[in-house]
């Protein structure tokens, strides 16, 4: 019985040494090529606020969350986003291709989030960030990139981001 036990220790970690392989192969071949001015970038919330990427994270690791409100998986990452910015953390977030201000700032309103959110309506900053998948996941500390992730991703593996960022 021991011997059986081990044998299925052994196994569940070879799958799950396999699998994170496999994970951080995939974001390494799907992360954006990010512009050397990438936390410099001039941006502007919903509500007009200007942000500042580099001031925003020098007290404390950012998360920059680009997504999209027609995304599939974003409807499974978006909510996990959303509390960890309602516990405060230091969350933005970029709506990709997703309306107009007025049509953002209602289908947020819907969805009952409280996130502050620049709107790339046109795609423009991910074509000049290079972000090609929704969503994608970008860790700043100090104006500088530590970690970038695509696709879905738990709150806890954004938490523990935030944290070795810092």
């Amino acid at each position: 019985m021991a011997n059986k036990a081990m044998r299925l220790l052994r196994e569940l970690a070879l799958w799950l040494m396999i699998g994170v392989a496999l994970s951080a192969g995939v974001d390494f071949f799907r992360q954006p090529a990010l512009p050397q001015n990438f936390s410099t970038t001039s941006l502007h919330t919903l509500d007009g606020q200007p942000v500042n990427l580099t001031a925003m994270s020098e007290q404390r690791p950012l998360l920059v969350y680009v997504w999209a409100t027609w995304c599939g998986v974003c409807r499974y990452t978006t909510p996990s986003v959303a509390a960890l910015a309602a516990e405060g953390g230091n969350v933005m977030s970029v709506a990709l291709r997703s309306g107009d201000n007025a049509t953002l700032e209602t289908w947020l309103a819907k969805k009952k989030m409280a996130l502050p959110t620049v709107n790339d309506a046109s795609g423009e900053l991910a074509r000049q960030w290079d972000v090609q998948v929704t969503p994608t996941l970008v860790v700043i500390s100090h104006g500088e990139v530590k970690s970038i992730t695509t696709g879905w991703t738990s709150v806890w593996e954004m938490r523990l981001r935030l944290w070795l960022a810092s």
